[in-house]
């Protein structure tokens, strides 16, 4: 059994449901708690570590950034800031970024982009097209965007402006949106990751592209958890061939140091002037480098490929020892972004693979989230899979014991 980790502080507020472990620290794919056990890394911060756990050539890098400058406000050019700006337009085929210091932040900019937008054009009240399942923050209007009631309850009102659709539905967007003068965007996960690991189609992203260019609305694409070569590609929406307008990054950008992006295409380049957004922390030194640092190990080390071709080799593992068991749902997702869906909820086996050695979480009540580091190798995914599927198999037979 995992030994359990001393009680919360008194002085923390008790915001997380944590399980009785504490992380001393970590190497590659592997973490150690305080007690000195081991633990196979399938959750990577929930797809943040994204080379892993003292990557050497990070930590080098990282020593030699705090040894310089950790922070500078933005009332002074930071070098590395447009380094990482020049990486990321590069890679996107977009225009220009944002920084800021997290995904809800950068949904948050998001947002307001599309709000001004839509002012600037003589919209009054201006409406965002979401979807169903969505997870965008938990800040108010990233909460509003996000289509998650449960999470939204005891915070209302919610703020008003966005249009909720199913997700992977076009005809359903467009009925949702006929006749409407006031929407401006149409704002989605690529894959949705807090929502269960659906993958929006890639037929849906190509209609949603082709709408928003024929009626003048923003594509507003959420990479925050997909994107940074967990796919197998920069940002999963490539799969698809598109270009989206405005496109938040944060998660895995740049490997375990906070940090928010937002990507914006020509339409929404130069929406934002001097005054209308703004951070303190955003794009200090410490987190541009460690972007910076990020992009050229994740090429150096050609871990899109790897990402791509050890992603299908522990899905084709998963679906060969658990694809076929009853109360198995469906295994989907890409790359290493992995949900496998059950028929009953599981949140259990969060504390179960802990006493087995492995990290990983549940998400949407029934959804085994796997999303380990971009380093893992073929033989740590068929480790990954030894440990889980007994535990899969444990929990559905429990189902047959009391049928």
């Amino acid at each position: 059994m995992t030994t359990p980790a001393a009680p919360a502080s008194p002085h923390t507020m008790n915001t997380y449901g944590r399980l009785p472990m504490a992380v001393s620290h970590g190497r590659g794919v592997r973490v150690w708690d305080t007690a000195g056990k081991s633990y196979l890394d399938a959750l990577a911060g929930i797809a943040v570590n994204t080379l892993g756990h003292a990557h050497p050539k990070l930590v080098s890098a990282l020593q030699d950034q705090v040894a310089k400058m950790i922070h500078s406000c933005n009332y002074y050019h930071i070098p590395d800031q447009e380094n990482l700006a020049r990486l990321l337009v590069e890679r996107s085929g977009m225009q220009n970024v944002f920084f800021c210091n997290s995904g809800l932040e950068a949904n948050e900019a998001a947002i307001k982009l599309a709000r001004k937008f839509g002012h600037d054009n003589g919209v009054a009240l201006p409406h965002i097209v979401v979807c169903e399942k969505s997870f965008h923050g938990r800040s108010i209007a990233t909460l509003s965007a996000t289509g998650n009631q449960k999470i939204q309850q005891g915070f209302g009102p919610m703020v008003e402006g966005f249009i909720r659709v199913p997700l992977n539905d076009i005809e359903a967007l467009k009925n949702a949106t006929a006749d409407r003068s006031d929407v401006v965007a149409v704002f989605l996960e690529t894959i949705q990751g807090e929502g269960g690991v659906n993958p929006t189609r890639i037929e849906y992203l190509q209609a949603i592209e082709r709408l928003c260019d024929e009626r003048g609305w923003l594509l507003m694409i959420d990479e925050v958890q997909c994107g940074m070569g967990r796919t197998g590609k920069w940002f999963a929406h490539q799969w698809a061939g598109i270009v989206p307008d405005v496109m938040p990054l944060a998660k895995g950008l740049a490997s375990g140091v906070p940090i928010g992006a937002v990507v914006a295409g020509h339409k929404a380049a130069q929406i934002f002037q001097p005054g209308n957004h703004g951070t303190t922390f955003g794009g200090n030194p410490l987190a541009m480098r460690a972007g910076v640092e990020t992009i050229r190990i994740i090429e150096e080390e050609n871990l899109l490929d790897h990402a791509a071709k050890v992603g299908a080799h522990l899905r084709t593992a998963l679906e060969r020892e658990i694809g076929s068991l009853a109360g198995v749902h469906e295994i989907r997702g890409q790359g290493l972004m992995i949900g496998i869906e059950l028929a009953r909820p599981c949140g259990v086996l969060m504390q179960r693979a802990l006493d087995a050695g492995l990290l990983i979480s549940v998400t949407a009540d029934k959804v085994i989230r796997l999303v380990p580091p971009l380093i893992i190798t073929t033989q740590e995914a068929d480790e990954l899979v030894t440990i889980l599927a007994p535990l899969v198999r444990a929990l559905l037979a429990e189902d047959g014991a009391k049928a």
